[in-house]
């Protein structure tokens, strides 16, 4: 029984776009927009408006980890880039993030993330098959390393990392933070085949109005 119901957890999971419609995927960035919005709302959880500010790139991920002895993290998300001349935010790109954990382990958790990318390299490596973005961040940011409310290094990191999470989940289980395309999302959403790097760098793709409130909303909350 116990084999059935985590195997279930595996194929929710497992193919996050599949059969997905545009609506559903609009839907999609509302809620990731919804929960930005509600994260930003806590002083101990938000982004400070200078580090938004200064972000080249951005990723937003549900996730959801739940399971005992044997785990299953799964989410679906969005990338965004910003213009380094105009300043405007890119049509989003879906994501996925799925990772399998073994160890002991119980409980189930859901975390609201966003992926700060500092720089130029930072942001290209969203353009490839996987980013990885546990191995690449040299801290988390919010209410844990980096620092809370508007304290923060004057030399951010390339990767910062604010989560916001429910739930209660303990043990020691091997983790990790890879960040891949979710390509079948995409070409639902557009219509046609257009690669993370023609939407995010190119702007091969008209913004939806989704996502034009989403990027008008990090323009927003950029500002002092």
């Amino acid at each position: 029984m116990k084999s059935l119901m985590l195997s279930l957890i595996v194929l929710g999971f497992a193919g996050p776009s599949f059969g997905v419609s545009q609506a559903a995927l609009d839907q999609r960035i509302q809620m990731l927009t919804a929960k930005f919005e509600v994260m930003q709302a806590k002083p101990d959880k938000r982004i400070p408006p200078k580090l938004l500010g200064q972000a080249r790139g951005i990723v937003l991920l549900d996730r959801t980890k739940a399971g005992f002895l044997f785990a299953y993290e799964g989410g679906s998300g969005i990338a965004m880039a910003r213009d380094s001349r105009a300043g405007n935010w890119s049509a989003p790109v879906f994501v996925s993030a799925n990772q399998a954990s073994i160890g002991f382990q119980a409980g189930g958790k859901q975390t609201f993330m966003v992926v700060l990318l500092m720089d130029t390299n930072a942001v290209q490596s969203l353009a490839s098959n996987s980013f990885n973005f546990g191995g690449e961040a040299s801290g988390t940011a919010g209410n844990t390393t980096v620092g809370t409310g508007d304290t923060f290094s004057s030399n951010p990191p390339s990767v910062l990392v604010y989560t916001d999470a429910s739930g209660l989940f303990g043990g020691a289980a091997v983790k990790g933070g890879n960040i891949t395309p979710d390509t079948k999302a995409d070409i639902t959403y557009y219509g046609e085949y257009v690669s993370p790097g023609q939407i995010l760098f190119e702007h091969k793709v008209k913004t939806s109005i989704a996502a034009s409130h989403l990027a008008q909303i990090l323009q927003n909350d950029s500002k002092p």
